[in-house]
């Protein structure tokens, strides 16, 4: 069993951001080969690809991680940083399909995006193993890229909608709560890390 999880944290890895670059730098318009496909089974092989790549990777890091080479501990005052970026991270995540729009979405354009970043680089300050940075590394590198890719291609998100504060209000509130939930139950539960312990 062991053996399996190199290969899957690399093929996951490869297949999950394999399939996420591709829709970043693919061509959009008459050639676009969710055109020549149709847009449902496009989302769909694209939806199983991402899927069976995540699953993958995160199944390989959670195996790996422990075994791998630790550069360093990192200092406790970073954690509180973590802590403090991941907030506005969870809000960030509910931005981005809170319907209605609201004025956070609106003024970052691609709130998801941003989270990945906030989360990627949150995640970096506390974890300095080998398969840590790897991971969120990959994570950071994407999302920075894929910004630069989506202003490329003129993609304004949502900064010409009409915002309503109600969306903002649901936005922070659920973005509140998830961030409880994940610091006092999910994230020791899914992930075996108490952030609340040093």
């Amino acid at each position: 069993m062991e053996a399996l999880y190199f290969p899957a944290f690399f093929g996951g890895l490869i297949v999950f951001f394999g399939t996420h670059l591709f829709s970043a730098f693919r061509t959009r318009g008459e050639g676009d080969i969710a055109v020549r496909m149709g847009r449902g089974p496009y989302m769909g092989l694209y939806s199983l690809l991402t899927i069976a790549g995540f699953v993958a990777m995160i199944w390989g890091y959670a195996y790996i991680k422990p075994t791998w080479f630790n550069f360093d501990t990192p200092p406790d005052w970073r954690r509180h940083i973590t802590m403090a970026l991941m907030l506005p991270a969870m809000i960030l995540i509910v931005a981005a399909y809170m319907r209605p729009i609201g004025f956070i979405k609106k003024a970052v354009k691609h709130p998801m995006l941003a989270a990945v970043k906030l989360w990627a680089l949150a995640h970096l300050l506390v974890n300095w193993d080998l398969a840590s940075l790897i991971l969120f590394g990959s994570f950071l590198v994407f999302g920075v890229l894929d910004r630069i890719m989506v202003k490329r291609r003129g993609d304004m998100g949502a900064a010409n909608a009409q915002p309503n504060v109600l969306g903002d209000l649901l936005s922070i509130a659920i973005g509140i709560a998830l961030y409880l939930l994940l610091v006092y139950q999910l994230h020791g539960d899914l992930f075996g890390a108490n952030v609340l312990l040093k």
